[in-house]
């Protein structure tokens, strides 16, 4: 058999093509020398070629009724497309190869696509990422797997922050908090709450961030915990004005210990004008509304 990748190629396309005397592709033939060309193509660091005998590797597994292979060399595809940086064929075929995993009924390896995908891109088309991390997300939850989600969750909060949606940062986090608490996972639960009403001050939503401590502190051992007692001196910090405090509590070993992305946040507040809210006297910030009574 020919070792060289383009006469394979040649030879497996003509395989696949019907004719007067061919009625019927040789999808098994043809399979194995994309398979052959494909890996030739990647060891010679002829990435476009290698990139695209795996896709067609991947379409002949399909015609083979073999979805999880398909699905591996549809990832090999997306691993070539990532060294060529075509970050949106990164994401598109991942995707593929997310679908297929699905048909397989994989859940655990149809999410660790996405997820290689956003973590792939997110640094070049970061509200890809958003939608590729939400989507492997989803894949695990509706799979009941809601503790593999905690690292997912993490990752898109840090994607929010980078593009300053901060709303956003702190939903991922309490979506987080839910996940875990039906894991039973109270640390990481009660870690993505004190994150949350972080990224509300940080973006200088006192309001939101006090909300949200009321909201969390329905779970009674919340009130408990380091990060309840944390969140609860820091809405007192800002109700007083009291901006040595704020910035004590923000070096704190609680804050310490959350993800890294909330860590950063933590360590520069106050962000903003911090004024005792009896003195009403914010401007526009919202601060004057803020009643704690």
């Amino acid at each position: 058999m020919s070792s060289d990748p383009d006469k394979l190629v040649a030879k497996a396309d003509k395989l696949t093509k019907l004719t007067l005397t061919r009625w019927s592709a040789d999808w098994r033939n043809a399979t194995l020398n994309y398979e052959q060309a494909a890996n030739a193509y990647r060891v010679a660091k002829k990435y476009e070629k290698s990139k695209d005998a795996f896709e067609k590797a991947s379409k002949g597994q399909e015609m083979l009724s073999s979805p999880w292979d398909a699905a591996k060399h549809m990832e090999s595809a997306a691993a070539l497309a990532k060294e060529l940086g075509n970050w949106n064929e990164v994401a598109d075929l991942y995707r593929r190869a997310s679908e297929l995993y699905v048909e397989c009924g994989r859940a655990q390896p149809a999410s660790d696509a996405l997820g290689k995908a956003a973590r792939v891109v997110e640094d070049h088309l970061p509200d890809v990422a958003v939608q590729l991390y939400t989507d492997a997300i989803s894949l695990l939850e509706e799979d009941d797997k809601d503790q593999m989600a905690f690292d997912l969750y993490r990752a898109l909060t840090a994607v929010h922050i980078k593009l300053e949606k901060y709303t956003d940062a702190a939903a991922a986090l309490l979506r987080l908090g839910l996940a875990a608490d039906k894991s039973n996972a109270t640390n990481s639960q009660f870690k993505a709450y004190l994150g949350a009403i972080i990224v509300y001050l940080y973006a200088h939503d006192v309001k939101a961030a006090e909300k949200c401590y009321n909201d969390c502190s329905q779970i009674p051992a919340f009130l408990g915990s380091d990060q309840g007692r944390c969140g609860s001196r820091l809405i007192s910090a800002y109700s007083e004005g009291a901006v040595e405090e704020i910035k004590r509590l923000a070096q704190s070993s609680t804050i310490s210990h959350l993800d890294h992305a909330i860590i950063k946040l933590g360590r520069k507040l106050p962000t903003g004008e911090v004024t005792a809210v009896k003195a009403g006297t914010e401007e526009g910030e919202g601060l004057d509304e803020n009643d704690l009574t």
